[in-house]
Order: C-alpha cells, then structure tokens, then sequence
C-alpha cells in the first residue's frame, strides 16, 4: 500500500512527463474529512486534459497498481476528477481553473513543493 505523498508524486511525474502546466499540490487533510491532497494542473487543449488525466491513470495502473475510486469530466475534458481517495487529481483548462480558483478555496491548506516530493528540477 502507498503512502499518499507518494501517491501524490507518481501523478505529479505522470503529469509532467506530458507537460502540464502550473502544478500544484495542496495539503488539505486538516481543512476536510474528503482527502489529504489536492494535485492541481492546467493543460492547453481539451485534448491535453484528456492525456494528461490517461496518463495519470495508466501510471498509477501499471507501475503501482492504483486505481481511481472515480473519474469524472472525461466527457467535456473542461476538468477532470482522478479520485484516488487520499488525493484528488484536478486536471483543468485554463478558463475552468481560473473559474473554480481552487487554489483560492483552499488557500488555507499548505502548499507542498514539488522538490519536497522529491521531484527534482529535471523531471519538472
């Protein structure tokens, strides 16, 4: 079984590994009984959001054994939900994020770098 923080940096490699944008992951597990984090992204096409979210699930899938306990948005690829119960993958079009402005709703919640994830600048 993974622990979520590393849960939480096997999606944020899978989204970088297909460049997507403004990363962030936010510590929310005192804020809500729902989740630990939040992994936030931006893609630049509806096209991108799709592969960004596929990636996500066949890393987790295949490399970890991770399945989400639900999707949801794959229809619009506006936003898509990746619920991997501990963490929640937000994966957004630029004009659904500055909508929604999750990052705003839970500004009260620790931001995590990415380099404390053991992401080195490399891979980002």
């Amino acid at each position: 079984m993974n622990q979520p923080q590393e849960t939480v940096k096997y999606i944020c490699q899978a989204l970088l590994e297909k460049k997507g944008r403004e990363l962030q992951v936010l510590y929310v597990e005192q804020k809500t009984s729902l989740t630990e984090y939040f992994v936030i992204c931006s893609a630049t096409s509806t096209t991108q959001v799709k592969a960004l979210a596929d990636n996500v699930e066949w890393h987790l899938k295949t490399d970890h054994g991770l399945m989400p306990h639900h999707t949801e948005g794959f229809e619009s690829a506006q936003w898509i939900l990746l619920d991997y119960g501990s963490v929640l993958v937000h994966v957004f079009m630029p004009e659904a994020r500055e909508f929604y402005k999750l990052e705003n709703l839970w500004k009260d919640s620790q931001r995590v770098a990415l380099a404390d994830l053991g992401i080195t600048d490399d891979e980002a």
